[in-house]
């Protein structure tokens, strides 16, 4: 069982979609990174239908295969710090961090993005106030990261709330028994996120620091 809000002792965030708007940059990106890799490129219509799918059914719809997905991951991670610059946090996310900062748990970063740049985006104040770094993530391993990091905060399961923009953000957490708040400002459509039944739909930033504190 979950626990309720106000009773989470360890906050584990994801980073693209969550923390930093980066689904600008990566359409920007991919139809290069399509033609390297060979897979379907994608046209505005249909990165719009693409926020309604899950990483599995995103494969499926561009025709990469599973073997491919390690490289394609590394190319764009490459991208990323490369065009570190065009990158921001969210409007309210630096709030969001000191907020939760000021609620006493732990907060943790579990991405599949390269640390350095992660990092770099949110700057030395916010990066500080992480105390857990789980970075490079596989596109369907963050279960098994999430697994480390519940084990070193010596907290049951319960007490961890995971905050996502993906169905594999929530898969992670359910296969852990963590909580899950989904936010709707990510790649992945608010409906689609709702569809899973999180524990947590956040709308904007400050109703992530209110969950945690007790008072959404």
């Amino acid at each position: 069982m979950t626990a309720r809000a106000g009773s989470y002792g360890l906050v584990v965030l994801d980073v693209d979609g969550t923390l930093i708007d980066s689904f600008g940059w990566f359409c920007g990106v991919l139809n290069g990174v399509a033609d390297r890799y060979r897979f379907r490129r994608v046209e505005a219509h249909d990165a719009e239908a693409m926020r309604r799918l899950g990483a599995r059914e995103i494969l499926r719809h561009l025709g990469i295969p599973r073997w491919k997905v390690p490289l394609i991951a590394r190319h764009m991670h490459g991208l990323a710090a490369r065009d570190v610059a065009q990158l921001r946090p969210f409007p309210g996310i630096p709030s969001m961090l000191a907020g939760l900062s000021a609620t006493g748990a732990g907060l943790a970063i579990l991405s599949s993005n390269r640390e350095d740049v992660v990092r770099r985006v949110l700057g030395p104040e916010d990066a500080a106030r992480i105390g857990a770094w789980s970075c490079g993530a596989s596109i369907f391993g963050k279960a098994r990261r999430l697994r480390r990091l519940v084990k070193a905060a010596r907290l049951p399961p319960g007490r961890v709330l995971c905050i996502g923009d993906e169905v594999r953000d929530a898969e992670a957490a359910r296969a852990m028994g963590c909580a899950f708040g989904a936010v709707a400002w990510g790649y992945t459509d608010p409906q689609a996120l709702a569809a899973l039944a999180p524990d947590h739909l956040f709308r904007e930033p400050g109703e992530v620091v209110a969950a945690v504190g007790g008072a959404y």
